[in-house]
């Protein structure tokens, strides 16, 4: 029976701040949904004595230890020399992994180098661990080890540090190894994505429904935040009881909900508009094309989704989308006048149900007392007319671009599901 997960990281990249430790992050979510208790994460360097300190903790506070990283070609990576010499074990040369590096490098035309042997080496009692998309396999090991004074079992996996191939090992050889050594009860939990109120907002308002009687969690990750409840897997009819309480939560948010699970803004955005039948074009200015990438972020958005008309120049907004030069000299570039002739302009070109635009100043120049770094308008063209409003964003110019393309999308989503737009874009 295993309980206690311990991740390692290793690498000079994450403890210089040059990249993020997103792997532990995504482990960390595996393992939950495992019903596992992640105990530690730990990430160190490229140096011996460290990453060696590193098994020796990992092993004193987990039950099993999931690494990442330092399985390279290269000098720097120490991960399975460390791990051989800290198990005393041997490192042996596996051929089967040899060859597959060959015919992988055959395959591409190239010669493979001499010190990707290394990533054929393992210790003695490790079983390997095939990697489809990598010239580095991973391995697993399960052993006795002496801690205060008892001896226990542990057991370990290695896996590369490149995120889809650690992701894709893990997820169709390491899962299902855990589950065989037995782990916890998996909890019972529901998500809900929502957009439109504050944190502090959202905590007043889901602690008042659920209480104590489960475990509530947010995550904020601008521009959403993740609502988390849970039930421990043990408890009696637990998803019976987290039903009824999602429930509970799901009236009182409303339509500040935009999807359960962890589905974006536009993936539930293109599964509303299949279900509706309904077309989309987009007008941008300020947001230069954000909007339209996200949405070409799904797959099947050809099925809804007709143009994006990215209108930045004054001239574009004339020539494109056939603002009229009068609205443009009385009311300026930034206006809901301008946004509302950009939207009826990109839904009268494309032929699309729904039309959505935004104007607006990102910053962090251009703005003036009238009209503000983030302010930013926005309008929506539909065959009953075109409703727009006037917000005053915040933030840095990435921040006001990827604010302004969630509230052009909410928009989009709220009127597909017969729901008002946000007066300011966002409830207390």
């Amino acid at each position: 029976m295993i309980e206690r997960v311990v991740l390692l990281s290793t690498g000079d990249e994450l403890t210089t701040g040059k990249i993020a430790d997103t792997n532990a992050q995504w482990l960390a979510d595996r393992c939950f949904t495992l019903g596992l208790d992640v105990t530690a994460v730990l990430v160190v360097g490229d140096d011996r004595e460290r990453i060696t300190w590193a098994w020796q903790s990992a092993f004193e506070r987990g039950d099993v230890v999931l690494a990442t990283g330092g399985l390279g070609p290269t000098s720097d990576d120490l991960t399975t020399e460390t791990l051989a010499a800290f198990l005393g074990e041997d490192l042996r040369l596996d051929q089967p992994s040899v060859d597959k590096m060959r015919a992988l490098f055959e395959r591409m035309n190239r010669p493979m180098p001499e010190n990707n042997l290394r990533q054929a080496m393992f210790p003695a009692s490790a079983t390997i661990l095939e990697n489809p998309l990598g010239t580095a396999p991973g391995y697993r090991v399960s052993c006795d080890r002496v801690i205060g004074g008892k001896t226990v079992k542990r057991h370990l996996a290695v896996m590369p540090g490149v995120p889809r191939e650690m992701k894709s090992m893990f997820d169709n050889t390491v899962a299902p190894w855990l589950a065989e050594l037995g782990g916890g009860a998996p909890p019972a939990v529901r998500v809900f994505q929502t957009f439109g109120m504050s944190e502090s907002a959202l905590g007043e308002k889901v602690t008042a429904l659920v209480g104590d009687e489960a475990r509530v969690g947010y995550r904020a990750s601008f521009p959403k935040i993740s609502v988390k409840i849970m039930l421990p897997g043990t408890v009696p009819d637990a998803e019976t009881r987290l039903d009824a309480l999602a429930a509970r939560v799901r009236d009182a948010l409303g339509g500040v909900v935009y999807a359960e699970g962890e589905a974006t803004m536009e993936e539930e955005l293109g599964r509303i508009l299949r279900e509706k039948g309904a077309t989309l074009a987009i007008a941008e200015s300020c947001s230069g094309g954000l909007i339209g990438h996200r949405v070409t972020e799904v797959p099947g958005c050809s099925a809804y989704f007709i143009a994006d008309y990215v209108s930045y120049s004054n001239g574009a907004k004339k020539d494109v989308l056939g603002v009229g030069a009068e609205t443009l000299k009385q009311y300026g570039a930034v206006s809901e006048e301008t946004a509302r002739e950009m939207a009826e302009g990109a839904r009268r070109r494309s032929g699309a149900d729904v039309a959505v635009a935004t104007t607006g100043i990102a910053g962090p120049d251009g703005g003036t007392k009238e009209r503000p770094v983030g302010t930013v308008c926005f309008a929506l063209a539909t065959a009953e007319g075109t409703i727009s409003r006037r917000y005053q964003l915040w933030g840095t110019r990435d921040w006001v671009k990827l604010l302004t393309s969630q509230i052009a999308l909410d928009w989009v989503r709220r009127w597909a599901r017969g729901l008002p737009v946000l007066e300011s874009g966002f409830r207390s």
